[in-house]
C-alpha cells in the first residue's frame, strides 16, 4: 500500500506541467486555457483577465467632420468667442435706478405690514 501511494506521488510529481513560453501574452495564455492546454489556478485566470486590458489598445470608432469647409480649430474660436462674451457684465441701463431712502426713515423700526407666517 505504501508502494503504491509512493508511486502514485512520484507519477504526479514527475508530471511535466505545460510551461507558458517565454513572450505569452494574456490572450494566448486565455486561448490556452480554452483550447484545455493548460489548467491554471483562478487567481492566473483573473489577473490574465485584467492584465489583457493594459496590453492591447481598445478599438474605437473616430469620425472627422468637415464643418461647410472650416477646420476644427476656426469652430473652437468661435465658440471661445461666444463663450467669453456670456461671462461679460450686463449692461447699466438694464437695471432699474436705485432708490435712495432718507436717514429718518432707516433709523425707524422696521415694521412688517403683514404677519403671515404659514
Amino acid at each position: 500500500m505504501d508502494d503504491e501511494v509512493v508511486d502514485l506521488s512520484a507519477r504526479i510529481i514527475s508530471e511535466d506541467e505545460p510551461t507558458l513560453p517565454e513572450g505569452c501574452t494574456a490572450r494566448q495564455f486565455l486561448q490556452m486555457v480554452m483550447r484545455g492546454e493548460i489548467d491554471p489556478e483562478p487567481r492566473q485566470v483573473n489577473a490574465a483577465k485584467v492584465l489583457i486590458e493594459y496590453e492591447e489598445a481598445k478599438l474605437s470608432a473616430t469620425a472627422i467632420g468637415h464643418f461647410d469647409g472650416q477646420t476644427f480649430a476656426q469652430a473652437l474660436e468661435r465658440c471661445l468667442a461666444r463663450s467669453a462674451q456670456a461671462h461679460l457684465p450686463k449692461p447699466a441701463a438694464l437695471l432699474p435706478p436705485v432708490e435712495q431712502h432718507p436717514a429718518s426713515e432707516v433709523k425707524k423700526p422696521f415694521t412688517m405690514p403683514r404677519r403671515n407666517f404659514r
